[in-house]
């Protein structure tokens, strides 16, 4: 674990966590791949392990100061304030931009999942069987996932528990969106229709079931990396680069479903070149635009992998 901070460097990490949030408010995009490309993936994996019955018993036989600092506490706390603080305040500027101009906010979230692709790809060293098997099924696995239809499933309370499980898990990998899941499984207009109205019972089911998820599979993660280094680094990179299947600007959207306010929202949607969007949906594809954006979004990546110093080795 990372020690010794400094109020600065707590300052950027709040900011890191503030891009995740922003990132996860998106259906297509996920807060997991912000946290790899700006390098505190691995950290917060390790974090995320460690509190469990473990914590529970140094905090009962040393107290609540080592307990602190055996599960990183300031570290998990700057980066949920930062996450908590862009849902309260920038993720409903991305809704926004993603309902009004979702061609350009799709492209700047393409280049830079291209290049977090490419970044992981760079950390590997050695493209053996292992490493190339695990790249490939990660590819076509983020592949056919971003290509299923979205369902309606009834909001019971044991799907609102098993959504929150389930979407977490989606949310800490990079280049699957939890977002995108909640979309899939069809819990996504319940889930945020309760993060607006403030329905606590709702939410509560949602946090548990979340909470469970996060525990569980950030020990799966943690012990993956250990043990599996190399593999698990070309896993998350093919799920970042199948995932782009999702995050295309240029989609055709073939059926609609009525949400609960009676408007048509897309259902299905296939990707199409820009000639054919603008041909297909008499709309602008702002080509030269959505290409500047992809240029900034890889040098978003660039940067801010340069800055925390992701290089080769991450963690």
């Amino acid at each position: 674990m990372t020690s010794g901070r400094s109020w600065r460097d707590y300052l950027i990490l709040s900011g890191k966590g503030a891009m995740m949030g922003a990132a996860d408010a998106v259906p297509g995009v996920s807060g997991g791949t912000i946290a790899f490309m700006t390098g505190i993936y691995e950290e917060l994996i390790g974090s995320l392990r460690r509190c469990g019955p473990e914590a529970l018993g140094v905090l009962y036989k040393q107290g609540l100061g080592e307990a602190w600092r055996y599960v990183n506490g300031s570290f998990l706390l700057t980066l949920l304030v930062g996450i908590l603080f862009s849902v309260a305040s920038f993720a409903r500027g991305v809704l926004f931009l993603l309902s009004n101009y979702p061609e350009m906010l799709w492209s700047f979230f393409f280049g830079l999942i291209l290049a977090s692709s490419w970044l992981v790809v760079q950390q590997i060293e050695n493209w053996r069987g292992n490493a190339f098997t695990a790249f490939l099924t990660g590819t076509i696995l983020a592949y056919m996932v971003t290509s299923i239809a979205p369902a309606a499933i009834e909001p019971t309370p044991l799907m609102i528990f098993l959504s929150g499980m389930i979407a977490i898990c989606a949310m800490i990998l990079p280049g699957i969106s939890g977002s995108f899941i909640l979309l899939l499984l069809g819990m996504y207009a319940p889930i945020l229709g309760a993060v607006k109205s403030v329905d606590l019972p709702v939410l509560g089911l949602f946090i548990t079931g979340c909470v469970i998820g996060l525990l569980s599979f950030s020990r799966v993660l943690s012990w993956m990396f250990s043990s599996y280094r190399v593999a698990t680094l070309a896993l998350l990179g093919g799920f970042m680069l199948g995932s782009l299947n999702k995050v295309w600007p240029w989609k055709y959207t073939t059926a609609y479903t009525i949400n609960r306010h009676g408007l048509e929202v897309p259902l299905v949607q296939e990707n199409i070149l820009p000639g054919s969007y603008e041909v297909m949906t008499g709309q602008d594809a702002y080509l030269a635009m959505s290409l500047v954006l992809m240029a900034v979004g890889a040098l978003v990546v660039v940067l801010i992998a340069r800055t925390a110093g992701t290089g080769k080795n991450q963690g």
